[in-house]
């Protein structure tokens, strides 16, 4: 039985970074059992010196990203002297760009959090998205405010794929597909938002909305998760992204990250078009 690695990530803001850095590394190694300890908004010595004595107690790997100098060096101190490996991910980025750019990097923490005009500017795609979700409010103003339009049919993972688009900074509405009630006629004349269409498999929709079902204390037994009808009903969005020359993105194998990873490419691509 492999042993569970303790990962100490501290930060002197919110850990977002670290979080990240230790997500991906961590999906480099098959079957890797680690417990992670989140010690945020650390800025002072002593701060830092009741978090060591927690991490002295489950020994592991020390990741942090600390601008403070003092704080940085206590902490380097503290963990050379209890043994333990640590690593700033984020120095060598720094240091190149510090070369390229001449100049030295500020010791102010948490600068990637400030209220600035990109802040604002996520902050008002998520109350965006989250009032035009499934179809809701799609007037033709309306859907020109957006950057993206997504379409699908029911399970093909619209909401969460626009709610971390949201999160990017883009402004995102989605629209169910369903035969029996097409999209109105002006969905398809937008100018604004970048249209995409996602869809998936049927015998994996037919999966997922069975478990939904289940979930939600129902029966599974529908013509919801009839395979002859959600075959039907993918054929009939494939149709209508034909008819409307809109890319398709097939989500049966895609993450939500790497789905909107691809629909952020397919927006950059079309406003270097229009530049």
């Amino acid at each position: 039985m492999q042993d569970v690695l303790h990962l100490h990530l501290i930060s002197d803001s919110t850990g977002e970074t670290l979080e990240s850095v230790a997500k991906a590394s961590l999906a480099r190694f098959e079957g890797a059992q680690a417990v992670k300890h989140f010690w945020p908004m650390v800025r002072s010595e002593g701060h830092l010196d009741r978090i060591i004595e927690e991490v002295a107690k489950k020994p592991g790997l020390v990741i942090y990203t600390l601008v403070d100098g003092v704080v940085r060096d206590r902490l380097e101190m503290r963990c050379a002297t209890l043994g333990l490996p640590m690593v700033s991910p984020l120095d060598p980025t720094i240091s190149a760009l510090s070369e390229l750019l001449g100049q030295a990097a500020t010791r102010r923490p948490g600068r990637q959090h400030v209220m600035d005009q990109a802040y604002f500017r996520r902050v008002d795609a998520i109350n965006y998205t989250m009032v035009h979700d499934d179809g809701a409010q799609t007037g033709l103003e309306e859907l020109e405010e957006a950057d993206i339009l997504l379409l699908g049919v029911s399970r093909t993972s619209k909401t969460p794929t626009s709610i971390y688009l949201a999160n990017r900074g883009y402004k995102t509405a989605n629209i169910p597909l369903v035969p029996q009630s097409p999209p109105a006629p002006h969905v398809w004349t937008v100018k604004g938002p970048l249209l995409v269409g996602l869809t998936t498999a049927p015998d994996r929709l037919q999966s997922i909305r069975r478990n939904r079902l289940l979930t939600l204390g129902q029966t599974p037994d529908t013509d919801y998760v009839d395979v002859e009808r959600i075959e039907a009903e993918v054929a009939f969005a494939r149709r209508l992204f034909a008819d409307h020359d809109i890319p398709v993105i097939d989500v049966t194998r895609r993450s939500i990250e790497e789905t909107a990873a691809a629909i952020i490419n397919l927006h950059q691509a079309r406003l270097e078009k229009q530049a």
